[in-house]
């Protein structure tokens, strides 16, 4: 721990000084308020790829260094950043975006519209996690109109002018990740990879000034960004669930509500085909819908929020829930072993050995549950799901493994995973027919043809609210769908709580609904962060 309290220490003196609001000064006996805008920030993900937006920097909060055409409130809903409007032809395939005309690059040079052009076109030919398969061409209508062709209409294709940062043609370049010029709210200042980055307020920023002038990101393990946290040395940290119940002096706990979403997918289809790669497809268990509806009853989320999250969670029965696209009829009870047991039995499972595991014929009620082993909020989730199953006669071994090894096991056993988004598309990417088999998204290779007949006509709506009502449907239209009171080819368990440690005095202000991943969705709103005292 001294070890670990001095690492931390000399981080914090190599790239920035204490930012206390209110910091006395010895000499003279004079109060010192020069750092008051200045701002430490632990966090734990430190962007691998670096900070361009072509390839995927931003997508899981504040871009802070490039702007995006149109951005989110604290409500989700859509309002405009560069843009100052955008329209959608009748058919759905063409999207015209008007921009401001008074906005520079923290270079002093203009954004026009041929750096959006550039972005989105760097973008398509990325092959990155910026999915813009739909786009058909991108072209400058005049030095501040963009038109979007789509292939097909495609409603979620907005999340695309919200999630990506546009960058300057004028200055892009191999290095462009490590060397960031944009017309964000701030500049990249110094990057020492593995440690911390540091940003200053871009003096040429088109919209509020930020309140704080410089912020420095360390990047910390969850132990040393505690220890950092009872060091007084940071205003932020970001912690644990299982750091949830310590007190620090000086500072107070911020749970944000999410949809960081933690759930088991089962292989939905009975064994016997195989991926091209020779990897097994289906599961006769899991298969059974008996099994998967019995899961979803039986286990008790609220006692998984309290135990493994320490009560920093909420019971997870989609995806999507709280979302503006997330339908409350989704939520079932649970917890109940006696409903659950009926299922079963009347679907034919019996114990018939007497070994305390259900049988259907020649079938046993077990099967295998992957996680991921170096997590250990999936391995606890796991082990308590096991636990909870055991009494109801199905029997879950446990296996933890790295990500290459869950890859070729996860078409034919359960997988605990997890998503969380903004963008209502990774529902049909997790669910979509279209997509089993395809990376992580529908493992299990589901398949509802109404749910599916939902999904295109959420996508080839013109707008999103029209295009939510279908979303909602394809999750419960009342007969079917995908969530638990339909098909069930998920066991939804929690949604994560962020914790952070935040200083007394500073507000960081209304936090929307954090997606997945801890740390950088805080930075939604950081423009709006301030001392209050």
């Amino acid at each position: 721990m001294i070890l670990l309290a001095i690492f931390v220490f000399s981080l914090v003196l190599a790239g920035c000084s204490q930012s206390k609001p209110n910091e006395s000064s010895s000499e003279n006996g004079k109060s010192n308020e020069k750092n008051k805008d200045e701002l430490v920030l632990a966090f734990g993900s430190e962007p691998e790829t670096g900070f361009d937006p072509t390839t995927g920097w931003g997508r899981y909060g504040s871009p802070l260094f490039q702007s995006t055409l149109l951005k989110r409130d604290d409500n989700l809903n859509i309002v405009n950043d560069l843009a100052t409007d955008y329209e959608v032809s009748e058919d759905g395939k063409v999207w015209t975006v008007k921009l401001r005309d008074d906005v520079k690059f923290s270079d002093g040079q203009p954004l026009t519209a041929d750096d959006v052009v550039f972005t989105f076109e760097t973008a398509a030919n990325a092959g990155s996690v910026v999915d813009l398969n739909v786009l058909d061409k991108v072209e400058k209508v005049d030095d501040y109109t963009v038109t979007f062709l789509l292939k097909e209409p495609q409603s979620t294709f907005v999340n695309n002018l919200i999630g990506t940062g546009i960058v300057p043609k004028h200055a892009y370049g191999a290095d462009y990740a490590e060397n960031p010029i944009g017309s964000g709210p701030f500049q990249l200042v110094q990057w020492d990879k593995g440690q911390q980055v540091i940003v200053e307020a871009n003096p040429e920023y088109y919209d509020k000034q930020p309140y704080f002038k410089k912020i420095t990101f360390l990047f910390l393990s969850e132990d040393a960004s505690f220890a950092a946290a009872k060091a007084g040395e940071v205003d932020l940290a970001y912690i644990p669930a299982a750091f949830s119940n310590q007190t620090v002096p000086g500072m107070r706990l911020e749970s944000v509500e999410t949809v960081d979403n933690r759930g088991i997918v089962f292989p939905f289809v009975k064994s016997g085909e195989f991926t091209k790669d020779g990897d097994l497809i289906g599961n006769d268990v899991t298969a059974d819908p008996a099994i998967r509806h019995a899961i979803n009853i039986a286990v008790d989320r609220q006692a998984l929020v309290d135990g493994v999250l320490e009560g920093q969670g909420t019971p997870a029965y989609t995806s999507v829930d709280g979302l503006p696209w997330w339908n409350p009829d989704t939520v079932i009870q649970d917890a109940d072993m006696d409903g659950a047991q009926k299922l079963l039995e009347e679907a034919g499972w019996k114990d018939n050995d007497g070994d305390g595991i259900l049988e259907k014929g020649s079938l046993k009620a077990e099967f295998t549950l992957y996680y991921l082993a170096n997590d250990a909020v999936r391995q606890s989730l796991s082990i308590a799901v096991a636990d909870m199953m055991k009494p109801l006669g199905i029997n879950i071994k446990l296996e933890g493994g790295s990500w290459d090894e869950i890859e070729k096991n996860m078409h034919s056993n359960a997988v605990l995973l997890g998503w969380g988004s903004h963008d209502p598309h990774e529902m049909y990417n997790i669910y979509s027919s279209e997509y089993a088999g395809v990376d992580y998204y529908n493992t299990g290779y589901y398949e509802n043809k109404t749910v599916d007949e939902y999904f295109e006509k959420a996508l080839r709506a013109t707008n999103e609210k029209e295009a939510i009502e279908y979303w909602k449907k394809a999750q419960w239209d009342g007969t079917t769908g995908l969530s638990a009171k339909g098909d069930a080819p998920w066991a939804w368990l929690v949604n994560i709580n962020h914790l952070y440690l935040v200083k007394d005095g500073l507000d960081i202000g209304e936090q929307r609904i954090h997606v997945h991943g801890h740390g950088w969705p805080a930075t939604d709103n950081i423009t709006e962060w301030k001392w209050t005292e």
